[in-house]
This record gives structure tokens, sequence and C-alpha cells, in this order.
């Protein structure tokens, strides 16, 4: 029996794409709603800073993890893609493709192996020097919003400095994702979609 041939995840990469956008803008919202509740003018900006601040939070919260599960998704159908078009590439195993975002230290670096991996086995056209640093820097500003994130609220939590920076460095990795995705889609694309060589026939 003959597996299906792989198909491109156009649909899953603009779901992806549309969840981080909007988790970006909920995050932008939600903090701009705690910096001004921070020191509340009246009673009732004093009553109503919690329970704002709280819906705010968890519509952040779903939409972040809704936009995780649809990047993960998308990453596992485009490293299938990524074997079909490259067989002899060394591309990880779909479970360690995965856990690897979620092992400690090890989160750090080995997903951007993994994504890596997969974009230069997605097409002969992946620039290894324009591209490779497009997803460097998306990995660049990631890591940047978590680490300027944890020092601010760890040592000045209430300063607008760093929370204008964490901001930045996460619109930042939005963008950087969706043209990340973008990118690695539209190789697969035309690599996928690309008609197949017709045999030429067998002199008897």
């Amino acid at each position: 029996m003959t597996s299906p041939p792989p198909k491109t995840p156009r649909l899953l990469a603009r779901a992806a794409q549309t969840a981080t956008a909007a988790a970006a803008v909920a995050d932008v919202f939600r903090t701009l709603e705690f910096r001004e509740h921070t020191v509340p003018h009246t009673v009732s900006q004093q009553n109503e800073a919690p329970r704002d601040s709280v819906l705010g939070t968890q519509i952040f919260i779903w939409l972040m993890t809704l936009s995780a599960l649809l990047f993960l998704v998308w990453l596992a159908r485009s490293r299938r893609n990524a074997l079909e078009l490259s067989p002899e590439a060394k591309l990880p195993g779909g479970g360690w493709l995965i856990g690897a975002w979620f092992v400690p230290v090890v989160n750090l670096f080995v997903p951007l192996r993994h994504v890596l991996a997969i974009a230069r086995a997605s097409s002969p056209a992946w620039d290894r020097k324009r591209d490779t640093t497009l997803v460097s820097l998306w990995w660049a500003a990631w890591l940047g919003h978590g680490i300027v994130l944890t020092t601010t609220l760890k040592v000045v939590p209430e300063s607008m400095a760093g929370l204008v920076v964490t901001e930045v460095l996460m619109a930042a990795a939005a963008v950087l994702l969706i043209l990340v995705i973008e990118r690695i889609t539209a190789l697969q694309s035309a690599a996928l979609d690309r008609p197949a060589p017709v045999p030429s026939p067998v002199e008897v």
C-alpha cells in the first residue's frame, strides 16, 4: 500500500501565523493594561485592576498556547515533507522534534537546529546566508524576550525600560516567526507542486 503524497502545510502555516500575531497583540494589550493599573488613580480603578489584569492574562495564555500548538503541528508536517523532498537529510525523529522544546537547557539551542535542518532539507533554494540569518534572528529575539522578561520581573518589576524592551523583543520574535513559517512553507510548496518528471518510454 503506497503512502499518500505529501501535502504543503499552507493552511497550518496560515493558522499558526494568525495565532502568533494575535498572541503578540494580546501581550501588548495585557502589558499596557497591567502598567496602567500599577498605580491606580481612583477607587474604581483599584477595584477593576485585578479583574482586568486577570482577563487580559487569560486571553494571552489561551492565544499563546494555541499559537504554540499550531506551530508544533506545522513543524511536524514540515518535517515529514522535508523527508519526502530530501530522504538523505538527517532530521530529528518526530518525538524529539517536539520533546526538545520542553527539556530545560536543551530547549535553548536544539529547537533552532531542528528548524534549520528542516528548512535546509526543504529545498536547494534555501539561502544559507540570508535565510539562515532570518531563522537565527527569530531565535535570538525569542530568547532575548525570555531573558529580559525574567530579569525584569525579578530585579526591577516596575521598570518601564524593561517593559518596553520586553514588548519590542516579543513583537520582533512574532514577526520573524511569521516570516520563517512563510519562507519554509513557500519553499516546500514550490518543490511539492512541481510536476513529476514523465519517465521516458522503454524501448523493446
